[in-house]
């Protein structure tokens, strides 16, 4: 069996196209990690948020989740990476979110206007756990039902 040069170069091209389409989708796909500076909050829930998740402000991608460590008092400490121009002040406040009902979830942060900024290795002081679904049936239900009192 006798190899033919046309079909080894014809791999090697169909090699190279494919490496050539990964590196164009994982470009697109904003999967890369921010690189930055590292900050964490604690929250009792985070629902399902997993490592590489986004951090965004006003949807826009900031930073990177990076690591969830379980504390001795069973919240969850998450740690992530901001990108290096973006200045956080000391009030902002961090969330746990979805993305729609069915869709991933992410860390939203709301800038407060404190005149002092967050700085590489400082931990968020407020935060908002993650409501789940059932949480929010729950309030809604709750206040329907004026709180279970009856006003006579």
């Amino acid at each position: 069996m006798k190899k033919k040069p046309v079909e080894t170069i014809m791999g090697l091209v169909v090699l190279v196209v494919a490496l050539l389409f990964l590196a164009f989708a994982y470009r697109v796909s904003d999967l890369h990690v921010v690189k930055g500076y590292t900050l964490s909050a604690e929250f009792m829930k985070v629902g399902g948020l997993s490592i590489g998740s986004d951090v965004r402000i006003n949807g826009i991608k900031v930073g990177t989740v990076t690591a969830q460590k379980l504390n001795d008092d069973y919240t969850v400490n998450v740690i992530f990476s901001i990108a290096g121009d973006i200045k956080l002040p000391k009030d902002s406040t961090v969330a746990i979110v979805g993305d729609g009902l069915m869709g991933d979830k992410f860390v939203k942060i709301e800038p407060g206007n404190a005149g002092e900024f967050l700085q590489d290795g400082d931990m968020f002081a407020k935060t908002k756990d993650f409501k789940t679904l059932e949480d929010m049936v729950g309030e809604i239900i709750f206040m329907v039902t004026d709180g279970g009192e009856k006003n006579d």
